[in-house]
């Protein structure tokens, strides 16, 4: 196997020797052997539609002898091959069926294939997945593939397989990368120790059904440019490629002398210069959610590449977005991650890190953010920014506060959750315990009760009769003796009932309800050594404000030391320190820049007083 995970050598098959298990299902006599044949053959059909009965029966005979090797690898994952004869014709990992290069070499159609050229196959062999540089791009267009399909990997002018690998990425999205970046995860190959169980035999030539233009040596404008000594377009088109994969994958360039390195030179220029054609003539055929989704991975990209420091993780997710990849998004263009195939920037994230391009982690309750990033992916370091984004990063740059200013507070609504005492009044509205309501649901829900049992007094309407379950459900003991309640009284008794809630909500981003009360941005002024005041500031996150970016900023306008710490009540927060009294700095910034509520801001009437004028 390619991949690191998988791999099993001679020495290791050594080792676990005593735990390889051979089961031979030749023995009809055996019924429970029958039926796993028949269940592979049914596993085998469903995972390869494609499979005729005739091609079925070749990889999974019906009376001939096929064997199952179990192999445990070195981190303990159970790997089963399916041998047909001496070759292994499948293999099954993680609950998934897998073919082996043998069994395409019968049958070549059973993936969608992408071809490379010779010197990425060393490269494979040797554990790298295969980068998308390095996929030969035909003139009618790459296979059409989604993102997880299984594909086969062959080589120039040979249909015959060299290897297997899983897509990470739609042939859109392939496109819409100018052909950078990491394109397939690379699971089995030609030459590999799964290969090596077999009989070792070297891939079969299976002659390609399209005849590339290149070959077809007819016509007055190619005849002229091989009079003019040009090269050939198939010999320019392996050049480039050569050129681009010594440029990008790092193959030694030892074996070629200074011509062949100025060709490389030459063909890779061109290939920049190609590219963007590319993706253009591709543009009118992707759809709405394509382009968005083309859109969101530039956005992304761009940010980690010119955006982002290491200084500032961990970065709340939602300042990542409002902050960094809004302002990446190309000029007369909207990010809307709703118009997207993740349809949730959370989902986008997870698969960013199921790629190992960043890490995230839930810091606090409902609060995500990045705290790691790999500057040295593949994807990061190949993407390349766009000239009209560079242009217009510079001009926001001097600026100077656009991150600030990009800010949106979150929609924050209180929230009232059902007891167990408090179920009764609302199961006939059929909300139940542990439901959350807004306070006009809880009116409207009292409002129905009292109506539908009868509950207004027929002498004064601005009082409610107290029944059996209004008593037990906002009455205390001693106030058993009571029969009526006002409105306005009835209402806030039930509130009072209830169980506090609240729900946050981001611009781009999905709502998220918290237990309790939100706790306010919390200011505070403290003493240090020699009288020295300074001001604490606390629960930033909560709003969405990134503690490092606001520091940054208070601190440049009071021209004041600033420091962030952990604060010692909440492990998963950080808290900004700076010297001085500077709430009443910290007031204008949080109510007027960031348009923050006074509501939700604790502590500002400690600013220090004006001195009288003289």
């Amino acid at each position: 196997m390619v991949d690191e995970e998988f791999v099993f050598g001679e020495e290791f098959l050594m080792i676990f020797a005593l735990q390889i298990k051979v089961i031979s299902l030749v023995n009809p006599a055996l019924h429970t052997i029958c039926i796993e044949r028949r269940k592979l053959r049914n596993d085998v059909a469903a995972a390869f539609p494609t499979l005729t009965s005739e091609q079925l029966a070749e990889v999974v005979p019906v009376k001939e002898e096929l064997n199952v090797i179990k192999i445990y690898t070195h981190k303990g994952e159970v790997l089963t091959i399916y041998a047909n004869g001496k070759n292994p014709v499948l293999f099954e990992m993680e609950k998934m069926l897998y073919p082996t290069v043998y069994t395409l070499w019968s049958h070549p159609h059973l993936l969608p294939a992408f071809s490379t050229w010779p010197l990425v196959l060393h490269k494979l062999v040797g554990g790298a997945d295969l980068m998308l540089p390095g996929v030969i791009v035909p003139t009618c267009g790459l296979p059409q593939v989604d993102q997880g399909t299984l594909c086969a990997v062959t080589l120039v002018e040979n249909r015959a397989p060299v290897a297997i690998g899983i897509a990470v990425m739609t042939t859109a999205e392939m496109v819409a990368a100018g052909m950078k970046g990491k394109g397939f995860t690379v699971l089995h190959t030609y030459m590999d120790h799964l290969w090596a169980i077999g009989d070792k035999s070297s891939p079969p030539t299976i002659p390609t059904l399209e005849i590339e233009p290149s070959e077809m040596v007819a016509g007055q404008e190619e005849e002229q440019k091989n009079e003019e000594g040009e090269a050939p377009e198939s010999s320019l088109s392996l050049q480039l490629d050569i050129g681009r994969l010594n440029l990008e994958e790092g193959i030694p360039c030892n074996i070629m002398g200074e011509k062949e390195e100025l060709i490389e030179d030459d063909a890779a220029e061109m290939t920049e210069e190609n590219e963007p054609n590319i993706s253009q003539e591709m543009e009118d055929n992707r759809s709405p959610q394509e382009q968005m989704d083309a859109l969101l991975y530039q956005s992304f990209f761009h940010a980690l590449k010119c955006k982002v420091k290491k200084s500032e993780l961990p970065l709340l997710t939602s300042t990542f977005l409002r902050n960094y990849m809004f302002s990446c998004c190309p000029k007369g263009q909207q990010l809307d991650i709703k118009k997207s195939s993740y349809k949730k920037f959370s989902k986008f994230l997870q698969s960013m890190q199921q790629q190992k391009i960043l890490q995230v982690k839930e810091l606090s309750k409902g609060v995500e953010s990045i705290v790691d990033v790999d500057w040295r992916h593949e994807s990061i370091r190949s993407f390349i920014v766009p000239e009209t984004a560079t242009s217009e990063m510079s001009f926001q740059d001097s600026k100077g506060d656009d991150r600030e200013q990009l800010y949106h507070p979150p929609e924050i609504i209180p929230l009232y959750g059902i007891s167990s005492k408090m179920a009764p009044l609302f199961q006939e509205s059929e909300y139940k315990k542990g439901h959350t309501l807004s306070s006009s649901e809880v009116r409207s829900v009292i409002i129905s009760y009292v109506k539908a049992n009868e509950l207004v007094d027929e002498t004064n309407k601005n009082f409610v009769k107290v029944n059996p379950v209004l008593c037990d459900c906002l009455l205390s003991k001693a106030e058993q003796d009571i029969s009526k309640l006002k409105w306005d009284d009835l209402l806030s008794r039930c509130l009072d009932k209830l169980q506090p809630f609240h729900q946050v909500t981001f611009l781009g981003q999905e709502p998220v309800v918290r237990k309790g009360n939100i706790y306010p941005i919390d200011v505070t002024i403290a003493q240090r050594s020699s009288n020295k005041k300074i001001t604490i500031i606390k629960n930033l996150e909560l709003y969405g404000l990134d503690p490092q970016a606001l520091a940054s900023t208070l601190q440049q306008k009071v021209q004041a030391s600033a420091t962030i710490i952990t604060d010692p009540g909440a492990k998963d927060r950080a808290q900004v320190q700076i010297q001085g009294n500077q709430i009443g700095h910290l007031a204008k910034l949080l109510l007027e820049d960031y348009q923050i509520p006074r509501k939700y801001i604790q502590g500002l009437e400690k600013a220090p007083k004006m001195g009288r004028k003289k």
